[in-house]
């Protein structure tokens, strides 16, 4: 049976049933499922439908996690294939072929194990999505799962547009943002529409703080440092002639340094009160933090793209020059110890890598092919940091 073999009916299986957050009982069960037979020490996570396998070398040495995450989003899928979901998740991030990866790489490192001079903690993590999965697993000790605390810690993402199929992407240094929610609430004074002028309109109030935040970020931070806000849920009213009593935003804000993030603190709540007086109406703002920056460090993301261009040759492996404005939860990992996220290209056969549908699109694909490269990189990660 072919690696590949071993890996498409997982992740098919997965991507057929998606589970979404930190609660994945069914996912978890697979998981462990295509462990069974290997000789690797598994677990559950106690607060969350974590799988942690931990897989011994024969010779003494230091330990190296890898994780993968499994969770879903709640996307109704519309990509036709034959395993699509229909329970109105999909795994539209790739995620089940992370996990389906990882399960690979699994039977790679236990082909020669008594050789791993150390051992690897499989980390297979739900709740990515927004739900922190990564800060659950850390909570719960999985740098510690072998007994010795991981010295390095690696993940891959595929990416179903962009990157051309088996492509390999990273850089040293920011490679995805951090992330918070502003959540904002105008309350007003209702009345006619006919009659503003006797009410205090919160709908005009919130439209103005959203395009004041706008503003802030292009004259309150540096060009050099982005931030990028963009306001995605906007609510308020019932009728066209009603000015109603309230209206709520709800915006994502993304940065890239500690400076920026803690600036964003002290700006974006002052905008909108600053707005709110101005329109004699009262505001509350929430901005909460989600997830601090994805930060490689810099000799584990140039030594990753070393082990890349070795196995897959220099025109199959890209140093980004800037990150991305995506945000990851494998961030709380490389906070604590040193490692590397990298990006694999995984647009499907026959699609243009320039238009494809990009990863949380309904229509989002991935080339389950690739999945060959994910786990042995995966495998080589872990093998050759071992030995380093």
């Amino acid at each position: 049976m072919s690696l590949l073999d071993v890996m498409v009916p997982v992740r098919r299986d997965l991507h057929r049933e998606p589970e979404l957050g930190l609660d994945l009982p069914r996912s978890a069960q697979r998981l462990m499922a295509a462990l069974a037979d290997l000789d690797v020490e598994v677990s559950e996570g106690e607060t969350c439908s974590s799988v942690t396998a931990v897989l011994r070398g024969g010779q003494p040495g230091p330990t190296v996690l890898l994780r993968a995450d499994f969770d879903a989003l709640p996307v109704a899928e519309k990509t036709g294939l034959p395993f699509a979901a229909d329970n109105g998740n999909m795994h539209a991030c790739g995620h089940d072929l992370h996990a389906a990866m990882l399960v690979g790489a699994a039977h790679l490192l236990h082909e020669q194990r008594t050789s791993l001079a150390g051992d690897v903690v499989l980390a297979f993590q739900p709740g990515e999505e927004g739900y922190d999965g990564a800060g659950r697993m850390l909570a719960e000790g999985v740098l510690e799962a072998s007994g010795t605390r991981a010295c390095a810690a690696y993940a891959l993402h595929v990416i179903s547009s962009v990157l051309p199929a088996s492509m390999l992407a990273t850089r040293g240094g920011p490679l995805m943002a951090a992330v918070d929610t502003l959540d904002v609430t105008v309350r007003g004074m209702g009345g006619h529409g006919s009659a503003p002028h006797r009410a205090k309109d919160p709908v005009l109030a919130a439209a103005a703080m959203v395009s004041a935040v706008q503003l802030a970020v292009t004259r309150e931070f540096d060009v050099f440092d982005p931030v990028v806000v963009t306001t995605g849920s906007l609510h308020a009213g019932t009728a066209h002639n009603v000015i109603p009593e309230d209206a709520t935003f709800s915006s994502t804000v993304r940065c890239f340094t500690e400076a920026a993030h803690a600036r964003l603190q002290e700006v974006l709540p002052r905008v909108c009160r600053g707005v709110a007086l101005a329109h004699g109406v009262e505001v509350d703002v929430e901005l909460q933090p989600l997830f601090p920056p994805t930060v490689n460090d810099v000799s584990e993301a140039q030594w990753a793209l070393t082990i890349g261009r070795e196995r897959l040759g220099d025109e199959r492996v890209l140093e980004l020059p800037n990150p991305v404005t995506g945000s990851e939860d494998f961030s709380r990992f490389l906070e604590a110890v040193p490692g590397a996220m990298l990006f694999l290209g995984a647009t499907p056969p026959g699609a243009d890598p320039g238009t494809a549908p990009y990863n949380h699109a309904p229509e989002a694909d991935f080339d389950e092919a690739v999945m060959t490269v994910g786990a042995e990189l995966l495998a080589a990660l872990a093998t050759e940091r071992l030995r380093r």
